[in-house]
């Protein structure tokens, strides 16, 4: 099998592999920085997905990274540039998902980028002055808030010039317990000719609160990127963790993860399914689904003592065994959940009004995802069947086939669809995990890496892929942590997928997509 350092050599590229038996499989590149531009040139020659692209600041110079995937396969490609004068050639030619990335770097790093078409702050806002960077190891972790920030009232949005064309500002407080974002739409009448979004209200810090934290203190911050993901981004760091370490967990442990992770992800599509039901005013669809996920995530806190099960995945294992009572409810749980949502899904399936609002509503074209690289219900409604337990499988999952449901039409129907077969499938997996579940241990001790030790942890969480980067310093502190949510690379989605489509037909486009703001905001 070709190797994806093998593949960017044929393109010409001058680079040299070194050995992260942390990132295992995935290989690591060291790039001459001049010839960053023709890494992802050659990966987009080779038709790999970019995955991810984060900076660190290594004291002498500015790190940069990026992950490239095709065929289920990773490589880290890796390059530096000097403190007094970093500059690097941009992605976004070759990758439109690396446009926020980069900006999201040269924000927090000081990293400017040749050829990006975006020279606008992200992450930034008006938090910091200009010339501060808070990656840099000089900045403080509580920055300089002497005073509250100031509005980013000045943001250059794009505008629309014409007859009859006119601006909606819509947020970035809403009307509900969602977390800020602005979205600004240029329409004429009810179509909707542009949407722009204006994200990073959430921005946490956690990038930065990370360093010097225990590898247990990393693993409760990295179930708090998206709360909604908590066991799914959790388990990515452990895995980033446990690799950097040289540690295997009990098998135990890895199909209690699993199961945990499946009924996160069941917990996630209901609610989902249900809200998208009640913006278009089909309410009987909310009340069921969010009946049937309040009793699902109830069984979850008799389980693992917190209903969304945060911090019951530590590295080195898990927090809570299952006994026989569990194991009984659990299957008992989803007997009674497939024939619930046997009768909802008919409903669902032969109602005309619902099929008015959804089909065709909020198109994806499958070239526009897969530029975007959109993972999870987003890219297989679309054709992009990319599933990290399929393609990429980690333990226990590499013990199972697994079927994903892959779609073409990409319109808001397709994405309620493949949600709802997701749900039937994890209910499948589950049993199988709890059928096959082995007996012994749940955690071992924590061995502390040495300083410089790296780990790359890849998860499937219910919106998609999920990558983890951890590096250690003395000690077994936290040097740098960079956990990348599929939100980085589906939001832009919704700017593309809502052109065209009627002013009411917003909300329910925005919740097919379904980002996170927090687990994008870190």
């Amino acid at each position: 099998m070709t190797t994806l350092f093998e593949l960017f050599s044929r393109q010409h590229v001058y680079m040299q592999e070194e050995s992260a038996p942390g990132f295992a499989p995935a290989c690591l590149m060291r790039v001459n920085p001049d010839d960053w531009g023709r890494i992802a040139e050659a990966a987009r020659t080779e038709n790999c997905r970019w995955v991810a692209a984060w900076g660190e600041d290594r004291g002498d110079e500015l790190s940069v990274n990026a992950c490239f995937e095709k065929e289920g396969a990773y490589a880290i490609a890796r390059t530096g540039v000097p403190r007094a004068k970093p500059v690097l050639p941009s992605h976004s030619p070759y990758y439109a998902a690396a446009d926020r990335p980069e900006r999201h770097i040269r924000d927090m790093f000081g990293i400017a980028f040749t050829g990006h078409p975006d020279t606008r702050r992200w992450t930034r806002h008006q938090a910091w002055k200009e010339g501060e960077h808070p990656l840099r190891r000089e900045f403080p972790a509580d920055g300089h808030p002497p005073v509250p920030t100031a509005p980013d009232e000045h943001y250059p949005f794009l505008h629309a010039q014409g007859g009859g064309v006119y601006e909606i500002p819509v947020g970035p407080v809403h009307a509900g317990i969602i977390e800020p974002g602005h979205f600004r739409f240029q329409a004429v009448g009810e179509t909707i000719l542009n949407l722009e979004e204006r994200l990073g209200y959430t921005h946490k810090g956690i990038e930065k609160i990370a360093e010097g934290r225990d590898a247990m203190a990393l693993a409760r911050l990295a179930g708090r990127v998206s709360g909604d993901s908590t066991v799914a981004h959790a388990w990515a760091a452990c895995q980033a963790m446990e690799k950097a370490a040289g540690m295997e967990i009990p098998e135990r442990a890895e199909f209690l993860r699993a199961i945990m992770a499946e009924r996160e992800r069941i917990a996630n599509h209901l609610g989902d399914i249900g809200a998208i039901c009640n913006d278009v005013s089909f309410t009987f669809a909310f009340y069921q689904f969010g009946r049937l996920r309040e009793v699902w995530q109830r069984v979850n806190h008799e389980a693992y003592g917190h209903r969304f099960m945060m911090d019951c995945i530590i590295p080195g294992g898990v927090t809570s065994d299952m006994g026989d009572q569990v194991t009984v409810a659990m299957e008992k749980q989803i007997t009674f959940l497939r024939t619930e949502l046997e009768g909802l899904y008919n409903i669902i399936d032969d109602l005309p009004s619902l099929e008015d609002r959804l089909d065709t509503t909020g198109y994806l074209n499958p070239d526009t995802a897969r530029a975007f690289g959109a993972l999870g219900y987003v890219g297989r409604a679309s054709g992009m069947a990319f599933d990290v337990r399929k393609d990429s499988p980690y333990a226990p999952y590499n013990r199972f086939s697994m079927e994903v449901p892959v779609y073409q039409q990409g319109d808001v129907a397709t994405r309620v669809k493949v949600r709802a077969e997701e749900i039937l499938a994890s209910c499948f997996l589950m049993e199988k995990l709890i059928d096959e579940l082995p007996a012994g241990q749940i955690r071992r001790d924590w061995r502390i890496p040495p300083s410089g030790a790296e780990g790359l942890g890849f998860t499937e969480g219910f919106r998609g892929e999920i990558m983890t980067y951890v590096r250690f310093g003395d000690n077994g502190r936290i040097a740098r942590f960079f956990p990348r949510d599929p939100s980085w690379l589906t939001w832009p989605t919704l700017e593309k997928c809502i052109r065209d489509n009627i002013v009411p037909d917003f909300p329910v486009c925005n919740k097919s997509i379904n980002g996170s703001y927090s687990g994008h905001d870190l």
